[in-house]
């Protein structure tokens, strides 16, 4: 299948790029083995931008590739080396696109040569041990992880830019007037739908320089489909004015000037939102003997609807000059309107913003609680929960944010299942009121002894297991009953038990030697 050279409307994948990781390093030299944390920051994720490019007058780049991907940042290192960023994808886009969700909702409208929009935003970089450490926190044994970049589907659509549009039937002579009044060479031939796609001609009349589109494929219906008019009626929606071109010339059967009139402002009226443009009407071909008289029969009736009628020829250029100057009288007229200064005095009074940091609910059929909130989630997306300080020090950014107090108000419970997000990165853990801070607990470089509690939820989950097993007559290694003086310990707790106990038996195995020299001696 062909790809067409014209496309002005795509679907796109863009995902920025991830955020690099934070570096958890201590500084080492001779004399000094531990000169303090010095692990630096991971670098930005790279974000895709859309920006207008003059010199891009299609969406077909984005058909035949429609997705792009930016860098990732780089992880950070010792020495409080920072990650580099990743690097932007800036993807060129025609003046007049207009970009959208799936769904319909517009995000952005692009008009203006260097007019952008960030369609996927990078990854922030997560911070080193270094940025980590505090008065409390000296020397953290973590660094946070970077953020996911943003992922998004786009719809862009092309709504060409042009101060004046030309509408009419099939081969009623757009594109030749197109080219009779401007540089533009569209392709021009006797048969209908010869034009696929939107031409554009610059278009000077005097001291006013403006630009023309003629808009191909309009019959009747095809503001609900028929012909190309569906496609491309859209580019008409940024014209200042519209000219109407019927061909007098015409041999078919039931059409006239009139009648061509009245079927193509229906499917404008159908389409919608012009209703408030100026309309000019040329009445093409008259170099054809029956097309001037049919012109001319027509020209007063046209009138007296307030229409500007212009009889004109593309093949003899008559009646292009007036045509043109007409043109230009409309667009000077429409540039004033917008371009028109506001005196006004701008008084701004900012709007207090802000508000609640997260929301926490309590989910049915007793399943816990749901925090939710930009602040909470981010922060779990940066912990690495592989280790037990950073985890800790979660807790800690969570406790001050008020997440402990918003749940204990609301009648939490401990043990009680709290989940933190509800999208794929969420999780859970049990309530456990009234830690006291990381910062405040002594322990080895990334662990947290809170996360070595047995806690409530963990010891019901226990006793409905064995009470699972035991009734299911399962081996009796899973109905072992839990005694209150059996106490799990940690990898760190056992080995620390363990050399205790050693050094107690050398002790006693000293002891034990005296006692028997001291007896040898008496004898």
């Amino acid at each position: 299948m062909a790809i067409p050279s014209f496309v002005d409307r795509v679907t796109v994948n863009v995902a920025a790029g991830r955020g690099g990781n934070g570096c958890a390093s201590v500084h080492r030299e001779k004399f000094k083995p531990l000169g303090g944390p010095d692990g630096g920051n991971g670098g930005d994720g790279g974000s895709v931008i859309l920006r207008v490019d003059p010199d891009v007058t299609t969406l077909v780049d984005y058909h035949r590739s429609s997705h792009r991907t930016a860098t990732n940042g780089a992880q950070g290192k010792g020495d409080h080396q920072a990650g580099s960023n990743g690097g932007d994808v800036v993807l060129p886009v025609p003046d007049g696109t207009v970009i959208s969700t799936p769904d319909g909702v517009v995000l952005a409208d692009l008009v203006g040569p260097g007019a952008e929009f960030v369609a996927a935003q990078g990854g922030k970089g997560g911070l080193g041990n270094a940025a980590l450490a505090s008065s409390s926190r000296k020397a953290p044994g973590f660094a946070l992880l970077g953020e996911d970049g943003e992922e998004r589907t786009l719809v862009l659509e092309l709504k060409v830019v042009a101060d004046v549009g030309l509408v009419g039937f099939p081969s009623a002579g757009k594109s030749s007037l197109v080219a009779a009044i401007s540089r533009a060479r569209p392709k021009i031939a006797d048969y209908p739908f010869t034009t696929l796609i939107p031409n554009l001609g610059v278009v000077v009349a005097g001291d006013v320089t403006f630009t023309v589109a003629d808009v191909p494929g309009l019959i009747e219906g095809a503001s609900e489909g028929r012909g190309l008019g569906h496609d491309f009626l859209r580019h008409v929606e940024r014209c200042a004015a519209l000219v109407h071109v019927i061909d007098c010339a015409t041999y078919e059967p039931g059409r006239d000037p009139l009648s061509d009139l009245d079927t193509i402002e229906a499917e404008l009226q159908a389409h919608g939102g012009l209703e408030d443009r100026p309309r000019l009407v040329a009445l093409n071909k008259i170099d054809v003997p029956d097309a001037r008289e049919i012109a001319e029969m027509v020209q007063a009736e046209l009138e007296q609807r307030g229409l500007r009628v212009f009889p004109i020829s593309t093949a003899s250029h008559e009646g292009l000059e007036a045509l043109k100057f007409a043109m230009a009288d409309i667009v000077v007229r429409r540039r004033a309107e917008q371009e028109k200064p506001d005196t006004t005095r701008i008084v701004i009074r900012p709007q207090a913003q802000g508000g609640p940091e997260f929301k926490v609910k309590k989910l049915p059929d007793d399943g816990g609680w749901l925090v939710q909130g930009d602040k909470p989630e981010r922060w779990v997306r940066q912990t690495d929960f592989a280790n037990a300080e950073a985890t800790g020090y979660l807790a800690d950014r969570l406790n001050r944010l008020g997440v402990e107090d918003e749940l204990l108000k609301l009648g939490a419970l401990a043990g009680d299942a709290v989940m933190i997000g509800d999208g794929p990165n969420a999780i859970v853990f049990d309530f456990a009121p009234d830690v006291l801070a990381g910062a405040e607990i002594l322990a080895r470089r990334g662990e947290d002894h809170r996360l070595e509690e047995d806690r409530p939820a963990a010891q019901r989950r226990r006793a409905k297991d064995t009470e699972y097993h035991a009734n299911k007559g399962l081996p009796t290694d899973y109905k072992q009953e839990w005694g209150e003086d059996e106490v799990d310990l940690s990898p760190a707790e056992a080995k620390r038990a363990a050399v205790k106990a050693e050094k107690l038996a050398r002790k006693e195995a000293r002891e034990l030697e005296a006692v028997e020299e001291s007896t040898d001696q008496d004898f």
